[in-house]
Parts: C-alpha cells; sequence; structure tokens
C-alpha cells in the first residue's frame, strides 16, 4: 500500500482556490481587422481565488524566510490494489462490509475516512485526522481491509502444549515476537494442524519457531546443520521450492530460518533414515556452491533497496529463479547501501543488470516549496494536484505537513514530468502569492470570527484572502493571512484595525438572579436571540448553570452596551413582577369545580387574569393550588378560586387575634400541632401571617360549624401556651397509630378529653414515622404519656387467637386481593387474620397481634358478618341512558355513595340496541326530554347492604338522576343563544353541566328545556334568563344603532377624506364610533356618503366631514414643469423623499403617469402659501439635479465605445463607408465551427422562435413598477 498524499484538512476546508492551468496573456490588436479567437473573445471564467500578478515578476524575498506551521490534523490517502481487496464483490460501492469496517474504524479511532473506486478497481482511501489517530486507523485498514496470508504447520498433537507453555504465556511470546495470531486447536479436536495468520515473514518467522520447539520435543529424528546463512536461499531454493521438493523426496521436515531471523542452524526432523538422506542433500548444495560461487559488492541508494526487494521479496526471488543468485540485502533499519551478489561467477553479470533494472524502474525526486504554498498547490478539492495524478497515474505525490518538500515517487520518466509541473505551480504561485503573521490576544478570536463566522468570512471574500486563526487549544496568538499581496495588507490592516475597537470596548455585568436565566434565553434561545439582533454590537454571556453564578456579562461599545443593559433590566423588572406567587387552599373536593368542564372554568380564570394556574395532582394529598404571575392578578385570581369555593359550600371565614410570638409553637415542628388542629376539625384551613409581618391575625377557613371548634382550639392552645407549655415524645411502631387513634379518632380523643393534653402523630412525609408528640400543661402531659405507653406495651404483647366465621362469608373478606383483611391489619395495629384455604371446609379463622388489637380486630369481624347476615337487596328503575352520568367520571359518584352508605352496587349490563331503538329525537347536538318511562333489565340498578343503609342509598342514586325544566325563550333569540355553530350553546352546557334542548327552526316554539341535576338545571335557568336579557338589551342597543345620515359631498374631495391607505377615514371613524360607507364606483349618485351610528355620534362624525371639506375646499392646485430626467430622484427610493417633501409643506404633489402627453407637468395641491413655497423648492431641486444629469450624459458620450456595426460611437463617429450590412461579431476557432458543427441562424424563425406577439416597451415610471 502506497501513500498518495498527505495534506491537511484547512487545505480542504478554508483554501478552495484552485490554480489555472496556464494563464492566456497577451493584449488586444490593434488592427481593427484581427479576428479572435473563441478562446480569446470568451475566457474561461477563473476559479475563486486572488487575482494573478503579472508574469515575470521577481519572486519576494521573503519567500527563503518562511517559518513553517506544524498543524495538529493531517491527511493521507493510499491505494489498495484490486487483487490485495478483501471485499470485492459489493453489488454498489459504499454500502456492504467495506462501509461498515470504515465507520466502525472511524468511531473507534476519531479519524474520518472517504473510500473511492480508482479505474483499475482498485481502492482509494483518505483518512483525516490527528497523527496518532490517522496511524491508528491506517493500521486497523491494513488489517480489515487487504487480504492477510495464513499457513498452517503441522507439529504431533502431543507437541501443541509445549507451543501454548505455561497458562498461554509461550504462545503470547510468540504471537507478539512474530506479530501473527496463532490458533491451536482444542485438545478435543483430532486436528494437529496450527493455523497462522499475518504478514508473509510474520508467518515464515512464526513456523520456524513452532518447528524448532516441535523438533525440540521428538527426540528420535532431529538434526541441527549449522551452515552459513548466505547459503540458505541456495538450499531453499526460490520460492522455497527446492527444500520443499526435498522435504517430499525423503519425508524429512526442514525448518530454515527465514531471511529476517539471523540464525545459522538448520533443523532437520523425521524419520531417523529420512533426516540423514536429507541432511546429506543438504551437506551436498552446500558444499557444491560454497566451492562453485563467489560475490561481488555494488552500492546502490538507500532509497532503492526497496524496489529490489520488491513487495514480499518477490523480486528477489525471481533474480535467484532467473540466475541462480542471491541478492544479499543489508536490514532495513542499517545505513549500509551495499548490496551484496552471490552465485557462479558467469552468472553475476546478468543478476547485476537485473539488479539494477529493478533499483532504477521507480525514481524517488523531493521538490522544495515552502510549506503554506502546500495547500496552494494541491488547489481546491485537490484539482491542481489531481490533474497530475491523472495524467501520470503511476506517480505517487507526498506532502510532509510542516516540512518545505515534496517527494515524488514513480517511473522516471514520469516523475521527471510531474516534477516540472509542480515546479511551474510553485513558480506562478511565489509571483503572485504572499502571506504575513500578525499577533493578535486570543480573547479576541472569537470576535475576529464573528457570529457563524460572519467578520471572517467577509474579510476572506472581500480581500480575496486565506485568514487561519489558531484553535482555543493551541493558546497561541499568531494569526495567518495569505494571498494577494494587496489583499493580505489590507486585511492586516482590518484585523488590526477590528482588535483596536475591542480593546475599547466596555465590559458591564448585570446580576440576575439564575432562575431567570433560562426566561430570559428562551425556548432554543429565541428571547435571547430577539435581544441580540436589537443590539447586534454586544456580547451577552450567560454563566453555565453549574457554576450557580448570577452574573451576566455584557461586552460592546459603551453606548450599547448600556442600552442594553438597561433594556435587560426592564425584562427583568417585568420578571419579578410577574414571579409574584400565591397559595390558596381549596378543599380537595371542589377542585373538579374550580376546573369545569373540560376545564373551562380554569382556562378562564387563567385568560383574564393573566396568571399561571397550578393544582395538585389527583393522587396527591395536597389542597393548595398555587397560583403565579403579577401581585394584583394573582390576588384576583385568588379572589374568583374562593368564590368558586363559597359558592359551592358554606365556607366561612373568620380571623382570630394570637400575638405573634406564639405564631412558631402552635405551628409546631414542621407544622405538625397545626396540622393536627385542621385534622381534628374537619380539614379546615388555617393560615397564619408571613413571619416579620408583625401581624397577630390568623384566618380560619372552612365550614361554619368546623371553623368555630378550630377557633376554640386555637384561642385554648394560644391560652395553655402563655401559662404553661411542656412537650414530651414517644416512640411506637407506625402500624399501631391507627389503632391508637381509633376509628373516626375516637380513642386518642378518649384520651385527650381524661387529660388535656394535645397528641400529635407524625405526618406520611415525616422523617421520624415512629415519633409521637404530646403537647400541652406538665401534668396533663405525664398522664397522657403513661396511658399511652400503657396501650403500646399492651401492644407489643403478641398473642394467637381463633374464631368461627360460616363459610359462605369467607369470600367477602378475602375477595378484591384480601382488601377486606388489608384495611382490618391497618386499623388494628397489624393484626395477622389468617382465612382457611379454599375447599379446606373449615370455619375457623386465625388472628395474630396484640392482645387488644386481636379482641378489636375480633370485633369488627363480628360486625362485619352480622352486616352481611342482613344484607338485603334493592332494585332502583332508571332509565339506562342516565346511567354513566350517575356513575360520574371514573365511576366517582357511585364510589363516594357506596363509601358513604357501606354498600354494594351493581350494574346492568348496557343493551346497545334497546338504547339504539329508544334514543329520542336530538337538536343541537342533545337529546330531548324523555317521554313515559318502562323499565326494562337493562335500567335495574341492584343495591345490596343493611336496609336501612340501601334506602339511603337509593335516595342518592335517584337524586343524580337528571330532570328536565322548561325555559320559556323567545323564538327570535335562539338563534343568538346557540351561537356561531353551536358555541354558545355548548358553552352553558360545560359551564353548568347540562344538556340544553332547542326545538327545530320549524317549530317556532317559544321554549327551551334544560335536563341535568337539580341544582345545576336551576342554576342553567338563571343562567338563560340572564342571557335573555342580554340579548333583548342588545336588541335595543343596535336598533338606537341604526341612525342613518346621509350627506353630498364633491368626489374629488373624497380621497382626501379617506386620506393615504384610509387613515383619515378610519380615524374619524374611531373618534365618533360610527359607519362610514362611501358610493361604489359604478353607482349613480357618486357624491352621496352615508354614515350610520348613534344619533349623536352620527352627527358629530358630519360636523367633523364637513370642516374637513370646507379645509379642502380653500386649497388650490398648480402645475409646475419639472424636467422628466429628475422625477426619479425627486421622489426618492420608495417615494420616500416626495412623502418627507409632502409632510414638510402640508401639499400633495403628483407626477404624471407613464405615457402622458405632458410627461413634464406636476401638480402641487394644498393652501395657497404652501403650494408657492412646496413649488419654489421643487424648482430648487431641479436646478440642483439637472446639473448632475447634464455632466452624467456628457461624460458617457465620450465614453461610449465604437459601434462594430459600422455606426460610430463615442463623441462622434464617422459612419461606415461601405454602408453594407453589419458584419456582426466574428471568432476564429468557435465550437460550431467545428467539423460536424453548424452555426445556429438567428434570422430563421424555427431556431429562434418567438414568444407570442411583440408588445411596445411602456415608458418607464418614476415610481418604479406597478404594483398589483
Amino acid at each position: 500500500m502506497s501513500s498518495v498524499a498527505v495534506l491537511t484538512p484547512e487545505s480542504f476546508a478554508e483554501h478552495r482556490s484552485g490554480l489555472k492551468d496556464q494563464e492566456i496573456t497577451g493584449c488586444v490588436p490593434e488592427d481593427e481587422a484581427y479576428i479572435p479567437t473563441y478562446l480569446e473573445a470568451f475566457p474561461p471564467l477563473p476559479e475563486k481565488g486572488a487575482p494573478g500578478e503579472k508574469a515575470g515578476e521577481p519572486a519576494s524575498a521573503w519567500g527563503s524566510k518562511i517559518r513553517p506551521i506544524k498543524a495538529s490534523v493531517i491527511t493521507q490517502v493510499f491505494h489498495v490494489p484490486l487483487e490485495e481487496r478483501r471485499y470485492k464483490d459489493n453489488s454498489q460501492f459504499g454500502e456492504g462490509e467495506e462501509a461498515k469496517v470504515c465507520l466502525d474504524i472511524m468511531q473507534r479511532t476519531g479519524a474520518h475516512i472517504e473510500l473511492s473506486l480508482a479505474k483499475d478497481q482498485g481502492l482509494s482511501i483518505m483518512v483525516t485526522g490527528k497523527l496518532d489517530s490517522v496511524m491508528k486507523a491506517r493500521k486497523e485498514i491494513v488489517a480489515r481491509l487487504q487480504t492477510q496470508a495464513s499457513a498452517t504447520v503441522a507439529i504431533p498433537k502431543e507437541h501443541h502444549r509445549f507451543v501454548i507453555g505455561k497458562n498461554g504465556e509461550k504462545l503470547q511470546e510468540l504471537e507478539l515476537k512474530t506479530a501473527t495470531k496463532i490458533a491451536i486447536p482444542r485438545p478435543d479436536d483430532p486436528s494437529a494442524n496450527i493455523r497462522i495468520t499475518g504478514t508473509k515473514e510474520g508467518i515464515e518467522k512464526a513456523r520456524h519457531e513452532i518447528l524448532l520447539i516441535s523438533a525440540e520435543q521428538d527426540k528420535r529424528a532431529v538434526e541441527r546443520l549449522s551452515l552459513e546463512k548466505a547459503f540458505h536461499p541456495f538450499i531453499a531454493g526460490a520460492h522455497n521450492r527446492l527444500v520443499q521438493e526435498l522435504s517430499q523426496e525423503t519425508g524429512a521436515r526442514v525448518s530454515i530460518p527465514p531471511p529476517s531471523l539471523p540464525k545459522d542452524e538448520i533443523v532437520i526432523t523425521g524419520e531417523k533414515e529420512a533426516v540423514a538422506l536429507a541432511v546429506n542433500r543438504i551437506r551436498a548444495i552446500y558444499d557444491d556452491k560454497k566451492r562453485k560461487t563467489t560475490t561481488i559488492s555494488v552500492e546502490v541508494k538507500k532509497s532503492q533497496h526497496k524496489y529490489i526487494i520488491g513487495p514480499k521479496g518477490n523480486t528477489l526471488q525471481e533474480i535467484l529463479e532467473a540466475t541462480g543468485v542471491s541478492v544479499e540485502m543489508p536490514p532495513l533499519d542499517s545505513s549500509s547501501e551495499t548490496i551484496i551478489l552471490r552465485g557462479e561467477p558467469d552468472k553475476l553479470g546478468p543478476a547485476l543488470t537485473q539488479v539494477y533494472a529493478k533499483a532504477k524502474s521507480v525514481m524517488v525526486v523531493e521538490v522544495t516549496a515552502p510549506a503554506w504554498l502546500h495547500r496552494f498547490i494541491i488547489g481546491k478539492k485537490g484539482q491542481n494536484i489531481g490533474r497530475i495524478t491523472q495524467q501520470l497515474p503511476r506517480v505517487h505525490i507526498e506532502f510532509t505537513d510542516g516540512e518545505e518538500r515534496i517527494s515524488l515517487e514513480g517511473p522516471t520518466e514520469e516523475v521527471e514530468q510531474a516534477q516540472a509541473q509542480i515546479q511551474e505551480i510553485i513558480k506562478d504561485l511565489l509571483v503572485r502569492m504572499d502571506y504575513t503573521e500578525v499577533i493578535i490576544d486570543q480573547r479576541f478570536h472569537r470576535h475576529l470570527i464573528g457570529k457563524n463566522g460572519a467578520n471572517i468570512n467577509r474579510i476572506k471574500e472581500q480581500y480575496k484572502v486565506s485568514v487561519r486563526i489558531p484553535q482555543d487549544s493551541e493558546r497561541s496568538g499568531l494569526v495567518r493571512i495569505e494571498g494577494d499581496p494587496k489583499g493580505v495588507q489590507l486585511a492586516r490592516r482590518e484585523l488590526i484595525e477590528m482588535v483596536q475597537r475591542m480593546e475599547n470596548e466596555r465590559t458591564k455585568d448585570l446580576i440576575v438572579e439564575q432562575k431567570f436565566h433560562r426566561t430570559i434565553i428562551g425556548q432554543k434561545g429565541e428571547k435571547i436571540k430577539e435581544v441580540r439582533d436589537k443590539f447586534p454590537e454586544v456580547i451577552i454571556i450567560f454563566p453555565d448553570p453549574s457554576q450557580k453564578s448570577d452574573i451576566v456579562q455584557l461586552r460592546g461599545p459603551k453606548n450599547e452596551v448600556e442600552k442594553c443593559a438597561k433594556f435587560l433590566q426592564k425584562i427583568i423588572a417585568d420578571l419579578i413582577e410577574n414571579s409574584f406567587s400565591l397559595s390558596v387552599p381549596i378543599f380537595k373536593q371542589f377542585h373538579k369545580n374550580i376546573i369545569g368542564k373540560g376545564g373551562a372554568n380554569i382556562k378562564k380564570i387563567r385568560e383574564e387574569t393573566n396568571t399561571k394556574i397550578d393544582l395538585p395532582t389527583e393522587n396527591s394529598n395536597s389542597e393548595m393550588i398555587v397560583i403565579t404571575g403579577k401581585k394584583c392578578n394573582c390576588e384576583a385570581a385568588r379572589d374568583r378560586i374562593l368564590a368558586i369555593q363559597r359558592e359551592l359550600a358554606n365556607i366561612k371565614e373568620t380571623e382570630v387575634t394570637i400575638p405573634a410570638r406564639l405564631h412558631n409553637s402552635l405551628i409546631g415542628s414542621k407544622g405538625c400541632l397545626v396540622r393536627s388542629v385542621m385534622e381534628d376539625c374537619g380539614g379546615v384551613h388555617i393560615h397564619f401571617p408571613s413571619e416579620g409581618s408583625g401581624s397577630d391575625k390568623v384566618t380560619i377557613r372552612g365550614p361554619a360549624g368546623e371553623v368555630e371548634k378550630a377557633k376554640k382550639q386555637l384561642l385554648q392552645l394560644a391560652e395553655e401556651k402563655q401559662v404553661s407549655n411542656f412537650t414530651a415524645e414517644l416512640q411506637a411502631k407506625p402500624e399501631y397509630h391507627k389503632f391508637l387513634i381509633g376509628r373516626g379518632g375516637a380513642n386518642i380523643r378518649r384520651v385527650r378529653d381524661r387529660t388535656g393534653a394535645r397528641i400529635i402523630f407524625p405526618s406520611p412525609d415525616d422523617t421520624e414515622q415512629e415519633l409521637i408528640t404530646i403537647v400541652g400543661k406538665e401534668e396533663a402531659v405525664r398522664q397522657a404519656q403513661k396511658e399511652l405507653e400503657s396501650l403500646v406495651k399492651n401492644l407489643d404483647d403478641v398473642v394467637e387467637d381463633s374464631m368461627v366465621v360460616d363459610v359462605r362469608h369467607h369470600r367477602h373478606f378475602v375477595c378484591r386481593r384480601g382488601q377486606v383483611l388489608r384495611e382490618l391489619a391497618e386499623e388494628y395495629g397489624g393484626v395477622a387474620v389468617s382465612f382457611p384455604r379454599t375447599g379446606a371446609n373449615s370455619q375457623r379463622v386465625t388472628l395474630k397481634g396484640a392482645k387488644d388489637c386481636v379482641e378489636a380486630a375480633k370485633k369488627r369481624i363480628q360486625e362485619i358478618i352480622e352486616d352481611l347476615e342482613s344484607q338485603v337487596s334493592v332494585e332502583v328503575a332508571i332509565p339506562q341512558r342516565y346511567h354513566r352520568a350517575i356513575m360520574g367520571p371514573k365511576g366517582c359518584r357511585i364510589q363516594h355513595i357506596t363509601r358513604e352508605h357501606e354498600v354494594q352496587i351493581k350494574f346492568p349490563e348496557r343493551d346497545d340496541s334497546a338504547a339504539g331503538q329508544e334514543a329520542p329525537p336530538q337538536e343541537n347536538g342533545e337529546v330531548s326530554p324523555e317521554a313515559d318511562f318502562v323499565p326494562r333489565k337493562c335500567d335495574i340498578i341492584t343495591i345490596a347492604g343493611r336496609a336501612e343503609k340501601c334506602e339511603l342509598a337509593k335516595a342518592a342514586l335517584l337524586a343524580l338522576v337528571p330532570i328536565t325544566d322548561d325555559v320559556e325563550v323567545s323564538y327570535e333569540l335562539h338563534r343568538y343563544i346557540i351561537g356561531q355553530k353551536g358555541s354558545g350553546i355548548r358553552k352553558m352546557m360545560e359551564e353548568y353541566e347540562v344538556n340544553i334542548w332547542v326545538p327545530q327552526p320549524e317549530k317556532q316554539l317559544d321554549m327551551i328545556k334544560v335536563t341535568g341535576l337539580a341544582a345545576n338545571v336551576e342554576r342553567a335557568k338563571q343562567g338563560l334568563l340572564e342571557r335573555v336579557k342580554e340579548l333583548q338589551a342588545e336588541q335595543e342597543d343596535r336598533a338606537l344603532r341604526s341612525f342613518k345620515v346621509t350627506m353630498s359631498v364633491d368626489p374629488r374631495f373624497h380621497p382626501k377624506i379617506i386620506g393615504r391607505k384610509g387613515a383619515v377615514i378610519s380615524q374619524i371613524r374611531k373618534d365618533h364610533d360610527v359607519s362610514i360607507q362611501f358610493p361604489d364606483k359604478g353607482d349613480e349618485q357618486q357624491d352621496l356618503i352615508v354614515i350610520s351610528g348613534y344619533e349623536r355620534n352620527v352627527e358629530e362624525a358630519r360636523q367633523a366631514i364637513q370642516q374637513l371639506v370646507a379645509e379642502l375646499q380653500e386649497m388650490v392646485s398648480q402645475d409646475v414643469h419639472l424636467d422628466p430626467r429628475t422625477h426619479a430622484r425627486i421622489i426618492g427610493a420608495r417615494g420616500k423623499a416626495i412623502r418627507k417633501l409632502m409632510e414638510e409643506f402640508k401639499v400633495d404633489i403628483r407626477f404624471p403617469q407613464p405615457g402622458s402627453d405632458e410627461p413634464d407637468k406636476v401638480t402641487v395641491t394644498g393652501l395657497p402659501e404652501t403650494v408657492d413655497n412646496a413649488i419654489d423648492h421643487l424648482l430648487n431641486l431641479e436646478e440642483e439635479y439637472m446639473l448632475s444629469v447634464t455632466e452624467t450624459e456628457t461624460l458617457a458620450a465620450y465614453m461610449k465605445p465604437p459601434s462594430r456595426y459600422g455606426g460610430g460611437g463615442g463623441a462622434g463617429g464617422v459612419d461606415d463607408s461601405s454602408g453594407g450590412p453589419a458584419k456582426g461579431f466574428v471568432v476564429r476557432d468557435a465550437p460550431w465551427n467545428a467539423a460536424g458543427n453548424k452555426a445556429p441562424d438567428m434570422s430563421s424563425a424555427e431556431d429562434f422562435p418567438t414568444f407570442g406577439t411583440g408588445v411596445a416597451p411602456k415608458q418607464a415610471s418614476a415610481w418604479g413598477p406597478k404594483k398589483f
């Protein structure tokens, strides 16, 4: 595998300027009859790059003083011949195993690999990356993409273990020494063949070593001959054929050390007779060659030795085979250039001739070139060097990065041609290229580059130079500029100016809380991009999130930095204002009402108050709703949410005055004391003022009765805290807590009533789950502690008891994965209840746990059994279409009834066919009220439980059945209530959770039916009636707004009343809240304007228009003649200049339309004084602009080139005396003049057809093209 080129990636990425093959120089002939060639008339476009200087200028003195720059990234290109490719059968190049292998190598080494297929089906590989990565990748490519030789060596099976060695050490040493992979068959494998994979040289070494090991173990027949190394090739023969024949004939195994191994010993193993025969034959050969051969020594350049050796030593073998002469080469690591030829005297001559021929078959030449020019020699995408290698494919060109030389290797003639071409390129480049280096502080590098390389790319494009800025990791300030000498100096000057400007920049630090950084940056950096676009000269640097820093750095020109800082401070102030947060405690059962159907309520509150409202998840125990936004908006949202809660329940709010110094003690550790009060009083909300506010007001909110109870307890606690306060702690297992508390808190309430102390159990969030806190007077606390310790001690005494439960009741306890048993364990201190297995036919139930807990659990089981035995079933007939509504979302309503009344409710199977038959007619997407109800099987709901509880549950179910009520609404208002596409009626149904049925339009009924729960229906009725009142008020308002007045105004004033883009008339409409209609173009009465709205507003608008018309009537119009050539400059770009003029003089200026009879007439309209002033100004402008126009035209007349068609040009040419038709433009050697080609006839309609009919060009308007 040979190297083609080594080049840095900068030459591919940054410098894409190629070299012209050869610039055609010369001047235009003075003889007008001269006919130029096609290439002279139409020269090819130059490649992007610096324009060349004149040929012949001497090379600059700086050429010999270049300092090479060592790049860390290199590119190597090398070739894999077809016969050495491992994968040759890919159906499509770029796919299959070769691509996969390259991808794997790239991932493992970090180098970049590109493959291409040569004409000879060889593989060209370009590897780019750091030196070590490239070397690793190249090594792997050789191993994985090139075929490797393999060979087998057979030794007795019993000798294998000696090859492996102790713990495989011998085998590892052998593989390392020979750079091969040696595969030894497993002990259970009958094969004795050892496979060796690697290079041919390595295989030979490994094979020799293995045979030596085997021979040492085979004591029966081993012979070692020490013969001079120089005669080994004669014994082995060309390509080892002689030794192979010897082995076949004698049956002995002959091991000759490879040329690279400095050993004289030849080992022969096998049968004794065979070994003796082989030894005699070898000695005979050795003696014969030693007697007949002689040697000669020749000196050949070291660089040519590899061509004499040939690939894998094949050339040496070929010389030995052809001449019988052995060529002894010095080791590659030796500096010796002496080659020894050994053979018979008459054969040494031909062998020497072949050695010289092989040595000179390939030539290596080095061309000196400054290292910085290498990329330009290579050219854009390697096109210059590619042109040479295409012409001379057997020449390999290698660029060494950082060195001022280029190596060429190949056949002598082709190398000389390539050398000449490269030297020509270097000579041309040295004439027209220059470079300079400037030291710039590394902190300015990123600013020189600019965003996405904007600054540096602009400099490169503008000055046609290449600018190389070192990477940050290099810690270098050396910036290198290369290219056209003039461009290099200009680019250097601009870079230095940019650095000087940056040195005068100001840096300012803003303190911004880190929590606001992401908000200021925005999603995907959108918001900060807007700020950077607004202040493009300011660099905004945010700290890394891991630094936990609040400092945002601004850098740029002083004024811009100050403006940007003020802008950011305003954004931060808005963020701080909008980040106010408020927590509102709302009872969990009312969260769904605050959300509303489909989130309607919460969405409305968010939109109208412009706040962010977060509710706790459904599974969370939290009741806090968090509102974020501006303080006033948060408070407004809180009031609206609290109002919803007050409407839904009898919620009372009261304030209690408690000294601020007692607040912390009343709240308790982590809020445990106040939490116990809230839990004891039905979940009321108690809100203490924020610490440091100095307020004594404590707010209690909740149901009226519970609020009073909580108030009483708080005051009692406060009094106790003032008199005396004592706290004690007690440890108890968490599973005992529920038992100690008792059902509904009965047990703990008894202890509290007897002792007067408050007992606080840990919440699920507390870390200390076993800690129970007792608070109160010391005496009371001691007594309560004693009672609780006694209870806990009893609970620690585990007993086992049993009871009899009828088998038919067992299923109730163990069904639903033992839910009843789990509840018993939780409630009674973790008591374990064991029922007999199904089919055991036993009634004995075992209970194990604390004695008190077991007794209480037995009592509870007995109560459950009594309930089961006294159970009855009650049927309730409710139409099937209401079942879904009764169940509620996820069955929440039915679950509430079953828990509250301790019953079981079973709904029937759904009868879809029956439901479809009985579906009532629909209006507006809603069901109509039901007709007479006849119960069916699918309508019957079964309730099971105690008789009295079943009745209560039945009443609760019936209360959930929707009712229907009528609301009287005028038929004319129905369509407004329905709204556009039913939006109005849908909104009402979502808001009140009812169905609203509106009769069909053809019936013209004044009745609307509302179906839903009784409370919701009543609310919906009130809402409908309120909506009716609103609609009636709107009707009355529409009647008042329909007042109309018609006024006559001269049509010529209409455009002025309307104003530019309707600005004037829009302002009148807005000021007076009226509608103003102007006549259409086709109307008969073009002077009538119609004004409609409230009567008073209409009258005021009419007066405003009359006043405007009166002002317009005072205006005059005057014409002024201005040279049409000045119109465009007076109007300005997109009419900007003329608009400014009209605003300044308060006039209207109209220019003539294209094609006008009077192209110089300009009309000025306005008050007499302003018209005169505007005309004077226009005449002054005309005089000023005409001077410029005249000068331009005169200059153009002298610069006009001579006509090619006989007419004179410039300042007065002479007509062609021939007076004949113009000859046209003629060139020589044009492509169409080539054999077989014919120039197209431009007068032929067939060759050049016209597109449609010709259109005369219109006169261009000074305002530019019309926009439609």
